[in-house]
């Protein structure tokens, strides 16, 4: 199993983003990603990034992390500009970039900036045709395309990317799964629908399987109530996974056991670097070597 930090651009400065990207290499995680929202869902007073402009400035303080977000929303982005996007990511990180895209989940961003397609049916149809045109323009080739979104007319982006840009798509919807089995690389699976993890795979093609896991980490000496209290504070609509290193060993084994080979790590206490340290060797190290 590999791990990813999950770490929201919002509310720290771009030093601290980069301390902690920092910390998470050094300790063993594989990646990091971020979110894309036009307004952080449910504090929109907060302050925030854009989440490409993130992803380039965490790539160019880092050496071996894989970066993306989890995920792009794909009505915010015309996909010529994405494409082109990705490719100059792709090269500028030595083929670090990941493409974690979806149609849109907080619907405040689609209500209160007038993005559209606002319909949850019609954002799906927008997404496939944005697959499409990417996967034309990364070709090298010239692009000819009509949609009901997108049209191109001898259109061709070149540098090709450096291999290929691994795609990563979330959710259990009937359509959604359609495009996770078509162009994915990664199925990201809402830890809220795991019990259709067994029914839902064969729909998704080959496609392998992440999840998101908010993290509660009772370090070595930390008071576990302490803990449980400020998740529950500061994270009241979700439910974490709280325990000491070895009981997160068990957590995330049992995972691995149904085939879950990727984890988005999303601590609770917003990835202090000591915290993503302890994890690294109580958590990640065990992990790789079993």
């Amino acid at each position: 199993m590999q791990f990813h930090l999950y770490l929201p651009q919002l509310r720290m400065s771009f030093d601290r983003l980069v301390a902690s990207a920092r910390a998470a290499e050094f300790a063993g995680f594989a990646g990091i990603a971020g979110m894309d929202h036009l307004a952080p869902p449910a504090a929109e007073s907060h302050s925030m990034y854009e989440a490409m402009v993130t992803n380039t400035w965490l790539a160019a303080h880092t050496e071996h992390l894989t970066v993306g977000s989890l995920v792009l929303c794909d009505a915010f982005h015309h996909p010529a500009v994405l494409a082109r996007q990705a490719v100059s990511l792709d090269h500028a990180s030595g083929g670090r970039f990941e493409l974690g895209i979806g149609w849109g989940s907080w619907a405040g961003d689609f209500s209160r900036f007038g993005v559209g397609p606002a319909e949850p049916a019609a954002r799906v149809r927008r997404l496939r045709e944005t697959l499409e045109v990417l996967k034309a323009l990364w070709s090298g080739e010239q692009v000819d395309y009509d949609g009901a979104f997108h049209h191109l007319r001898g259109a061709r982006q070149v540098p090709a990317p450096v291999g290929k840009i691994p795609i990563v798509i979330g959710g259990t919807g009937p359509k959604t799964l359609e495009l996770v089995s078509e162009y994915a690389d990664w199925w990201n699976v809402p830890v809220t629908h795991l019990d259709l993890l067994d029914r839902a795979r064969p729909a998704a093609g080959g496609s392998r399987v992440s999840i998101q896991q908010l993290v509660a980490y009772v370090g070595n000496g930390a008071d576990r109530d302490a803990v449980a209290e400020a998740v529950a504070r500061r994270f009241r609509h979700m439910t974490p996974v709280l325990g000491t290193g070895p009981e997160l060993v068990d957590h995330f084994g049992r995972l691995a056991d149904q085939g879950i080979e990727r984890v988005y790590a999303w601590f609770s206490d917003f990835a202090q670097p000591d915290t993503l340290a302890a994890f690294g060797t109580e958590v990640i190290g065990p992990l790789s070597r079993t």
